[in-house]
């Protein structure tokens, strides 16, 4: 694998992460008003713990969760894009993306003192959240293979 190439994928990659967050976004808020609840702070919280952050206030708690939120998905394509150029098929490069997103978060979260540990969540909650993760895996592995199809190749 040429360097040029990885890049070309890790490119395609962040713009599939973008996608994929979109459509994350779209599912998570669809169904938080379905249910009546508020949206997640917990990755916000966890990033501001490992930074050192402190809001002065609900408004800039409020920005950086939506920075966080846009860019950890984004991130997270660009790891879907280096599956695919290091060779992984959609299918595979696509489920090994969504183990290591969701697993991240699982490990993560509780590690860092933001979300209880997922066995005590309930079923409905791991249900719904595994659902999103999926939603996003799903859209980015998607959205790299359109812009893969799409783009230019030398000859």
């Amino acid at each position: 694998m040429r360097t040029g190439d990885l890049a070309a994928a890790l490119g395609k990659g962040l713009v599939a992460g973008l996608v994929g967050t979109a459509a994350m976004t779209a599912s998570s808020t669809i169904e938080a008003r379905l249910r009546g609840r508020e949206g997640s702070s917990a990755p916000a919280d966890a990033t501001a713990k490992l930074l050192g952050i402190d809001f002065l206030d609900g408004d800039s708690k409020a920005r950086f969760s939506t920075l966080v939120h846009w860019g950890y998905g984004t991130a997270w394509g660009g790891f879907r894009g280096l599956l695919a150029g290091l060779g992984l098929s959609l299918p595979v490069g696509g489920a090994v993306h969504f183990g290591a997103v969701w697993g991240g978060e699982l490990v993560t979260l509780p590690s860092l003192g933001v979300a209880p540990r997922w066995s005590k969540w309930g079923t409905q909650e791991q249900t719904i959240d595994a659902w999103h993760h999926v939603v996003y895996a799903a859209a980015t592995t998607l959205a790299y293979g359109y812009l893969d199809r799409h783009s230019e190749r030398p000859a």
